[in-house]
């Protein structure tokens, strides 16, 4: 019998909590190739003043330590997830939602028609067969060389809306005191030009509609939505502002009973699927769509939402606070790998005649209809200000660096480096996300990727005078350095979010504990400078995508997002338009530092 979807949770190991020393330690070793030599000793003294006998990080940690400790806390990151990602107060349209694209030849795209109608209804059924089985608990857990991977993530896959406040965000999701259990939601969330649709896609009785009745229904919502929707009744639109002016528009919209509903209706839907009216231009016009689109086909607050463009090509946008990448993965791997009709089948789905399909209206009045307008203008604005590009290598993926003797991760980084030391002339911190799924509630560790042998691999490169020897020991020894440092991430020696989670329980807890003066090393540079990146890095491996990608970062970031498989690497590169220039050279010189890296490694 397969063991049940959340069987293995409770009996996971924990997240180790690294003592403060442990983290001080990496943390200058971390930050130093960053770091020029007075800048490295004000970093010391900062760390320093954190690990004095009495002073306000022995304070910190100790509370972190007895909040781990406390009966039903299963990691002590466990309040650090919803300071970061909910505590945010930008904008998450862009900046923190993440997309993919799905392959066209997929078992279940093939399965159907090529059609946007077609395409559409055996996502849905594919995503309601995930989420019966989901509800029995008969997914069966993730395995990661034979262990269990915890699979908490899944509960925030159905029926989880985002809710904006003004201090911090909210949660609505079931499996909580408020809503104990599975979703009991029969319906999804359509838009189309604008307009918002309440679907069934399950029956009274709970059985799921089928194939035919949910392209009928979706039929009808592209009926009913033909014409656009005013500009100032589309509020999807408010979903893209800063999370506090977006908390007080909702309270806005709650005065009239009728919104009430309108956002009941929507925050308790299965996912929203987004219909669009054109068929993209190209890969990277489909890719930008989906990362941002318009927004008033969006409710960037969803935990899901599938879009499908008119010639049936289609991905996902997905809100980051409960989700990462590697849940979505496995989620859309069993929706994509298996045709409509079967998971119509497993489900149970019958055929029951049109789909109920009611328009979701708002109440709205001039004030909130210059609102709209402006958070829609506003929202263009900035992702005009977002230049992004693809890259695609077709001839070298994980397999040819593997027959290469190298990690096909450390080849990437190393690309990264070189590209970025050749674009721009000097080398930036570097993030890349590490999952942690292996402890009780992981989720991901933040890895930065330069260390003192990296910088030396780029340097040699770099070198003229520097023979074909020596550059090969230095990109063994960098690659060997980053595998190093990945383990050790994995293993959740790390000292970022240790580090950031004390900065927290200041915020939090600091009159309570009596720490309340700024503590010096979150303003050193070591802190600032490594954590203020260049390139922000994440991989997405799996065949049934074409891409994967998200927002830069900061003003200079150049957001990575790379699908790296046995025989290809695409990537979507993600900038503001004031540093474009310098993502078209990285993009121009990585093609240059694979080749040259590849041909250095062959060589040998």
């Amino acid at each position: 019998m397969t063991e049940r979807t959340f069987a293995a949770d409770d009996s996971l190991p924990r997240v180790p909590l690294p003592t403060l020393e442990d983290s001080c330690g990496r943390f200058l070793q971390w930050c130093a190739p960053l770091l020029t030599a007075d800048e490295l000793a004000t970093t010391e003294a900062a760390v320093a003043d954190l690990l004095r006998p009495d002073g306000p990080g022995r304070t910190l940690h100790a509370a972190l330590a007895e909040y781990d400790a406390t009966p039903g806390v299963g990691s002590w990151l466990d309040l650090f997830w919803p300071s970061r990602y909910l505590g945010r107060r930008d904008r998450i349209a862009l900046n923190a939602n993440f997309f993919f694209l799905f392959r066209d030849d997929t078992t279940l795209a093939t399965s159907t028609a090529a059609t946007q109608v077609d395409r559409a209804a055996g996502i849905i059924a594919a995503a309601v067969d995930y989420k019966l089985s989901l509800d029995v608990e008969a997914i069966p857990p993730v395995l990661q060389r034979g262990q269990a991977l915890s699979m908490w993530q899944n509960k925030y896959l159905f029926s989880e809306t985002r809710i904006p406040g003004e201090t911090q965000d909210s949660v609505r999701v079931p499996y909580s005191e408020e809503w104990p259990g599975p979703s009991d939601a029969k319906h999804v969330v359509v838009f189309f030009r604008g307009s918002i649709f309440r679907m069934d896609v399950l029956g009274p009785d709970g059985a799921p509609h089928s194939l035919e009745d949910l392209a009928c229904g979706l039929r009808e919502v592209l009926k009913a939505g033909a014409r656009s929707t005013r500009t100032d009744s589309a509020v999807g639109h408010l979903t893209t502002k800063a999370r506090a002016e977006w908390a007080a528009s909702r309270q806005a919209l709650l005065a009239e009973p009728a919104n009430t509903a309108a956002l009941d209706t929507i925050e308790t839907a299965l996912f929203c699927v987004c219909l669009e009216d054109f068929a993209p231009r190209d890969e990277l016009h489909a890719c930008d769509q989906l990362l941002h689109g318009d927004s008033a086909n969006r409710w960037f607050d969803k935990a899901v939402s599938f879009i499908v463009f008119e010639d049936g090509q289609a991905g996902i946008n997905v809100e980051h606070c409960g989700l990462d990448g590697t849940t979505i993965l496995s989620f859309v791997d069993a929706m994509l790998e298996v045709p409509a009709p079967e998971h119509a089948a497993r489900s149970g789905a019958q055929a029951q005649g049109l789909p109920a399909v009611e328009p979701i209206d708002f109440v709205l009045d001039a004030a909130q209809r210059n609102d709209i307008i402006a958070a829609g203008a506003d929202f263009s604005r900035y992702a005009a200000e977002n230049a992004t590009q693809t890259v695609s290598f077709e001839d070298f993926g994980t397999a040819r660096a593997k027959q290469l003797g190298i990690s096909p991760d450390a080849f990437a980084q190393l690309s990264y480096q070189l590209a970025h030391r050749r674009s721009k002339g000097i080398t930036g911190a570097t993030y890349e996300s590490i999952a942690t799924r292996q402890y009780r509630n992981g989720r991901t560790e933040a890895m930065r990727v330069i260390t003192p042998e990296m910088v030396a691999f780029v340097d040699a490169m770099q070198d003229p005078t520097v023979d074909h020897a020596a550059r090969l020991a230095a990109a063994r020894t960098a690659a060997a350095a980053h595998v190093g440092r990945a383990k050790e991430c994995q293993a959740g020696a790390a000292p970022e979010q240790h580090l950031w989670e004390l900065q927290w329980i200041q915020r939090r807890r600091g009159a309570e504990l009596g720490v309340t003066e700024p503590i010096p090393l979150y303003d050193s540079p070591g802190w600032l400078i490594m954590r203020d990146d260049y390139l922000s890095t994440s991989s997405a491996p799996s065949v049934n995508i074409r891409y994967f990608g998200f927002g830069s970062t900061s003003p200079r970031c150049i957001g990575v997002a790379y699908v790296l498989l046995p025989d290809r690497w695409n990537l979507y590169l993600a900038t503001p338009t004031t540093v474009a220039d310098e993502m078209h050279a990285f993009a121009d010189h990585l093609r240059t530092a694979v080749a040259d890296l590849e041909a250095l490694l062959a060589a040998s």
